[in-house]
């Protein structure tokens, strides 16, 4: 199994009536001086898996940092609200507000996010500008366009996914032993090594009264947005967002095989024109989970741009 160079802590705090969890890493003593780092992950995914990453980072890049990494509402030991069917990304921005709120107070951070997490870094950027120093954005691509007269469908397709929801239809697979668990997270990603599966599968997944294995995420979140993706609107945000951004992809271009030729690379390159400051980095032999993938290439060029 993967061995750890630096340790989390891990700790719940009372955000918007959740018990939020939130690890943190540090060497020593905070540098009140240093900016906090704040790690958001995607979807599907739970805090711990920036332990790689976080590993690769040099010594003296972590003298003196705080780095923290909430599980998002309904991953990881972040139980949803009672009685949730489906999540709204606005409360990613709410929670990600209060949290900062009451981790850092007023002090600006460092923000880095992977997939939906740095989708939410890219909004929250620029609806807050003031609070971030320096964003990261790793594989947040958004969503392909979308035309008004898709809106009668999409809501039709939540309200489909809602009752299948309720009906046990999208429940979330179970795994008959730890091993299970790792084999399916390399099965999703094969550049994950077995030993950084089985580390990643303990805090991925945990063993219910019966002894299966769950997954650490709400099936809620299978669930379709009901809202259409507004392009002309995020452009906007990204049009205020004051701190410098490095956006950062994988040379195995996840995108176009997610979206089968609806929504494109270049297409992305094209709306990250609307962020003043902005530039773009490729991370080589990497797919999405690239801090998974090279996290110590990753490691390099995050430590080059935040210094």
């Amino acid at each position: 199994m993967y061995r750890i160079q630096r340790a989390s802590h891990s700790a719940f705090v009372p955000i918007r009536g959740l018990r939020y969890h939130v690890r943190s890493w540090s060497d020593g003593e905070a540098d009140p001086a240093l900016p906090p780092l704040v790690l958001v992950h995607g979807w599907m995914d739970v805090a711990a898996s920036w332990q790689f990453m976080v590993d690769a980072f040099s010594s003296g890049f972590m003298r003196g940092r705080r780095i923290l990494a909430p599980d998002w509402r309904g991953f990881g030991h972040t139980a949803p609200p009672p009685g949730t069917d489906h999540f709204v990304f606005a409360d990613y921005l709410g929670d990600l507000d209060a949290l900062l709120d009451t981790l850092v107070g007023a002090q600006p951070v460092d923000l880095i996010g992977h997939s939906m997490g740095g989708n939410v870094a890219m909004i929250y950027a620029g609806v807050r500008p003031a609070r971030i120093r320096r964003l990261v954005n790793l594989e947040g691509f958004g969503l392909p366009a979308t035309r008004p007269e898709q809106a009668g469908a999409r809501y039709a397709q939540w309200l489909d996914e809602l009752r299948a929801l309720h009906a046990g239809d999208l429940r979330l697979k179970d795994y008959d032993s730890l091993d299970a668990v790792a084999r399916r997270l390399m099965k999703t990603n094969p550049r994950l090594s077995p030993d950084k599966a089985s580390w990643l599968a303990q805090h991925w997944a945990e063993p219910d009264a019966a002894g299966r294995w769950r997954i650490l995420g709400d099936a809620a979140h299978k669930i379709t947005h009901p809202m259409l993706y507004r392009v002309e609107e995020v452009l906007a945000i990204y049009r205020a967002i004051t701190a410098p951004v490095l956006a950062v992809e994988a040379d195995g271009d996840s995108l176009s095989q997610w979206w089968k030729g609806r929504y494109s690379l270049a297409e992305y390159h094209e709306r990250l024109r609307a962020v003043p400051d902005c530039r773009v980095a490729v991370v080589a032999d990497a797919g999405h989970m690239l801090h998974h993938d090279q996290p110590e290439e990753l490691a390099r060029l995050i430590e080059s741009f935040l210094a």
